[in-house]
């Protein structure tokens, strides 16, 4: 085969399914691991992943990728940029290392089990490659991570994160739990390597990458982008099942795996992604803002591939355009208000130029968001700290996982649902909807407070902490020791 062009033998070497004669077919390929959606055996036949890679380019392909990331990690590592950068960006690389490295370790076995279980033998192949990139992507991570552990202990939770149940990882283990690791391969890879990496993990790992690049941590950059070509490789898998699902009679199901994860990922990338491009990297070196992203990854190249599937829009679209305007500026209030809850030291982002910069990009923010950290800002400038971190924990979606949030001067709705007996509480109708299609697949699941209520733990506010893993010099403060508030006072004296 070496004398052979890939075209000429790949289609063969990868043919692998053949007619089991010792068990039954169902037996080899259970239903509810490998297809629920009944498609026929021989639907399978027409997968064609459009990436196609051998393991011999493979192995090269990634051993130049990591000798490219790593040799850029080594001739930086005396720079010491970590130490000298922004206090947004030491917080935007705390809250990405604790809260990225183990979905990507847990995407190592959710895509084992698709090579398992996968019916299409090209499926099989792709999804080999993919245990093995989320075996590195890990890697990658906890060894970076473990660079600048030296300069803040943000950094040990990129190991310890998945062994905690603070609330940020109940969010994100609830998701993708649902997406990609209790699903059968055909549905996984439709939630998962189409919905979630095709919209989601190109904008963390491209955006995020271009705004690392023009911050000057190119350690960072570099290390996303060996992640991303992998995560576009992955995306593909997706997109021939979906063709197969619809000319194969299938397509409310394909659209209904389709609505649910889109807005599952994007209530967990909103305040990830959002938080981290409007407020914590530098205002000098944002090239665009977290909309204008999401605007042109997913309103633009994301709705196009949809819509040549023969698929349509999330039914909720509307709704997602109100929610790109407000969502992430919700939680960022939350997050800042709530900072000993997480990891890591979050900023405010909010001195006046950078207010300027928000009510350009969003109109009006001033008006309502801006409102509340106003009133933050009254009390950093006054002494009262202590009114800036509330005790009482928040109403929690039960399905996003994240805070009850609204837009400020406009009442706050709280989409509640009762089903045997207990009464469940939603952020947003949509999220009410994705619970209604199996309640059953929810209804188990208990947030913080939830778990607060059901006396899981003692009911004092350090009882949750600890409950939490956040031991007291893990516990999260500002990042700027409150200076971003200075401006203010100088304003205001000179007003007076």
């Amino acid at each position: 085969m070496a004398m052979l062009k890939m075209e000429e033998w790949y289609d063969l070497a990868r043919s692998t399914n053949w007619t089991p004669r010792y068990v039954a077919k169902d037996e080899l390929f259970p239903p509810e691991l490998s297809d629920v959606h009944g498609l026929p055996d021989a639907a399978f036949d027409a997968f064609d992943e459009p990436y196609k890679v051998t393991f011999r380019d493979y192995v090269r392909t990634q051993r130049e990728k990591d000798v490219g990331a790593y040799s850029v990690r080594a001739a930086l590592a005396r720079g010491r940029f970590y130490e000298t950068a922004a206090p947004g960006w030491q917080a935007l690389l705390q809250l990405h290392f604790g809260g990225a490295t183990f979905l990507e370790y847990g995407s190592v076995s959710a895509f084992a089990r698709a090579t398992r279980f996968g019916k299409a033998a090209g499926m099989r192949n792709m999804a080999t490659f993919g245990s093995l990139d989320e075996i590195r992507h890990t890697q990658v991570h906890l060894r970076f991570a473990h660079d600048y552990l030296k300069a803040n202990r943000a950094f040990d939770w990129a190991h310890k994160a998945p062994r905690t149940d603070n609330w940020v990882v109940i969010s994100e283990r609830h998701t993708f739990d649902d997406i990609e690791h209790t699903r059968d391969a055909t549905s996984f890879a439709v939630m998962t390597n189409f919905a979630f990496e095709t919209c989601f993990t190109n904008l963390q790992f491209v955006a995020l990458s271009a705004d690392a690049a023009r911050s000057g941590d190119h350690t960072f950059a570099t290390m996303l982008q060996t992640i991303q070509s992998d995560e576009a490789r992955h995306s593909q898998i997706g997109e021939p099942l979906l063709r197969i699902m619809v000319e194969h009679g299938k397509r409310a199901e394909a659209q209904m795996l389709l609505d649910i994860s889109f807005w599952r990922c994007w209530k967990q990338f909103s305040p990830l992604s959002g938080i981290c491009m409007d407020y914590y990297t530098p205002l000098e070196h944002r090239e665009h803002s977290f909309k204008e992203f999401m605007q042109e990854w997913v309103s633009e190249q994301f709705i196009r591939r949809i819509l040549d599937l023969g698929l349509e829009r999330p039914w909720y679209w509307d709704i997602f355009l109100e929610d790109l305007e407000t969502f992430h500026h919700a939680q960022q209030i939350g997050v800042y208000l709530y900072r000993p809850t997480g990891w890591w030291h979050a900023v405010a982002g909010v001195n006046p130029s950078e207010r300027e910069w928000l009510e350009s990009k969003y109109p009006g923010w001033n008006a309502t968001f801006g409102t509340v950290w106003d009133v933050i800002i009254d009390n950093v400038l006054n002494g009262r700290i202590d009114a800036t971190i509330p005790e009482p924990l928040p109403m929690i979606c039960n399905m996003s996982g994240f805070e009850l949030t609204g837009v400020p001067g406009k009442k706050l709705v709280d989409y509640t649902l009762d089903y045997k007996g207990r009464r469940y509480h939603f952020g947003s109708q949509v999220d009410r909807w994705i619970f209604e299609q199996e309640p059953e697949r929810y209804a188990g699941h208990k947030s913080l407070v939830d778990r607060y209520v059901a006396k899981v733990m003692p009911q004092t506010a350090e009882a949750v902490l600890t409950y939490m893993g956040m031991s007291a010099p893990e516990r999260g403060t500002d990042g700027t020791n409150y200076t971003w508030a200075e401006p203010y006072r100088l304003a205001r004296g000179k007003a007076a």
